[in-house]
């Protein structure tokens, strides 16, 4: 039995590196034999983000606090497990990654839902535009860090991505099942929305697909990516979804969710503005790089 392909250590934070995706690992060995699906254990992470907002919400102060953020936490784990099974049987698909986003969003959405609505009794309608800001929030900082993290795979490790099943026409795209003609337009509008805070991106691929028959110059141009994306990795960091798991379980602690929604509102989305403004500088600079590259390899008239 093979282990799932590592991921690179430069893009695991430390609690992803020793704690969450060793057990995510180890789940993943552990459900093959079962006969379970990675999309099984989407769903499965799915009920544990909505268990979390039952324990914050409903639970009595401090063990609402303790459990709600337990649960939160047992999520990381189930949510990196499904990858590595898929990866495991040989089944990874972009349908599996929709599936896993669709999960993953929906549990948050009925827990933003579950903390508004327990902040209200305090704040009223305030309660509601917190949530939906710090939601809204919350979709971006995600979309930025998953597709740099996927992004930087693709362009340093050769690793494809949902971006490449919609450049092949998969059927996420095309509305091939039910699942897809009902979320497909998520996907799409993710990728979007990627684009929007990555422009830079397009001109990058185009030079690697270009380099793609030459392996010592497209060895090069990745090692470029690796080398220039060290302080962009750790503010994407910043923004993902273990900073938010802890601050949400601080701000629970403290017995109120409104803690959570204002450093997601304030200050998570200055770090994102720093880590997008992070990213467009080491794009335009690897962009220009491998112009000049692309230029030297040329054959000369």
């Amino acid at each position: 039995m093979q282990a799932p392909r590592q991921r690179p250590r430069e893009l695991e934070d430390r609690l992803n590196l020793h704690l969450y995706h060793p057990l995510a690992a180890a789940l993943a060995r552990a459900l093959q034999p079962t006969g379970v699906t990675p999309n099984a254990v989407s769903v499965a992470g799915l009920l544990l983000v909505w268990a979390a907002a039952w324990a914050y919400t409903a639970l009595v102060w401090p063990a609402s606090a303790l459990v709600g953020f337990s649960l939160h936490a047992l999520w990381h784990v189930v949510d990196g497990a499904d990858g590595d099974l898929a990866r495991l049987n040989g089944k990874s698909s972009a349908t599996g990654e929709l599936v896993d986003g669709v999960c993953d969003y929906a549990g948050h959405v009925v827990l933003y839902i579950a903390l508004a609505a327990a902040l209200d009794d305090r704040l009223g309608g305030w309660a509601w535009g917190l949530a939906a800001a710090a939601g809204a929030s919350h979709i971006v900082q995600t979309n930025h860090a998953e597709t740099q993290r996927r992004t930087y795979l693709w362009w340093a490790y050769g690793v494809p991505w949902l971006k490449h099943a919609q450049a092949a026409g998969d059927d996420v795209f095309r509305g091939g099942n039910w699942f897809s003609l009902t979320f497909g337009w998520m996907a799409r509008d993710y990728l979007r929305l990627a684009q929007l805070m990555s422009p830079w991106s397009t001109r990058i691929e185009a030079r690697l697909d270009a380099a793609a028959a030459d392996p010592r110059r497209l060895a090069r141009m990745r090692r470029l990516v690796r080398r220039a994306s060290r302080r962009s990795l750790a503010l994407e960091k910043a923004v993902g979804p273990n900073p938010r798991t802890i601050i949400l379980g601080l701000s629970m602690s403290m017995g109120s969710p409104l803690f959570y929604f204002l450093a997601e509102t304030i200050l998570l989305n200055l770090l994102l503005v720093l880590s997008v403004r992070q990213h467009a500088r080491r794009d335009r600079a690897l962009a220009r790089r491998f112009d000049r590259l692309a230029r030297a390899a040329a054959p000369h008239a």
